[in-house]
């Protein structure tokens, strides 16, 4: 249980097969139309996430009623550039989930907009730290949108468009918000996710465990 900004207590649990119709509700209000329905998760998707590695399904409550949930695999981090249908498996993880692998990986997070500034996204980001660590995970990773890129894109690369939001120069809204949860930018990826505002774009960030990683002249070795 954590407490959010306003008080609301936030209970962080595994899902289940039988909160799909919650999952769903809150990808609805989120996502309403335009957004196309077939984008939202599908039963068959819940039910690989959930067998495969329910660890990393995750769905927030408060008061009983879920409000934010987010989906995590499993991958052995190579620096290889990837998009989002790759490293997820569509969605499904069947093929991309690494049980052996060595760093945990954000595929989702999804807050429902009547909860969000409620503390809710920041609880979930915590429970995959903590599920870092207690794995002996190396790092948490996630592909981070830049929305903010396509008011700038005309005048700078996406590099350079990155580098500022992290000097504070510009607030973009969801990699501020990462570099909150102490999420560090370390590649671009192009092509990522069909993104207008990204302009197709996003950045991978991490968070590393440093319980497990030891940094020496430039390499890293577990510990």
């Amino acid at each position: 249980m954590v407490k959010g900004v306003d008080r609301v207590t936030i209970e962080i649990r595994p899902y289940t097969r039988n909160d799909y119709e919650g999952l769903l509700s809150v990808q609805r209000e989120a996502f309403p139309p335009p957004f196309p329905e077939e984008l939202w998760w599908k039963r068959e998707q819940i039910e690989d996430h959930v067998s495969l590695y329910p660890e990393g399904a995750m769905v927030a409550l408060c008061d009983g009623i879920v409000v934010g949930s987010a989906t995590s695999l499993l991958i052995t981090y190579t620096g290889q550039p990837h998009t989002w249908a790759e490293v997820s498996d569509n969605g499904y993880i069947r093929r991309s989930h690494d049980p052996e692998g060595d760093s945990l990986y954000g595929i989702d997070l999804c807050v429902r907009p009547s909860y969000r500034s409620r503390g809710v996204a920041g609880a979930l980001y915590e429970a995959r730290k903590q599920l870092v660590v207690r794995s002996g995970l190396k790092r948490f990773m996630a592909g981070c949108r830049i929305p903010g890129f396509h008011l700038h894109a005309g005048s700078m690369s996406a590099e350079e468009y990155v580098g500022r939001v992290v000097d504070g120069e510009f607030k973009d809204l969801v990699l501020s918000f990462m570099l909150r949860q102490g999420m560090v930018p370390i590649q671009v990826l192009d092509d990522y996710l069909e993104d207008e505002e990204s302009l197709n774009k996003a950045v991978l960030v991490e968070w590393r465990n440093e319980r497990c990683i030891t940094t020496i002249s430039g390499g890293e070795t577990a510990s």
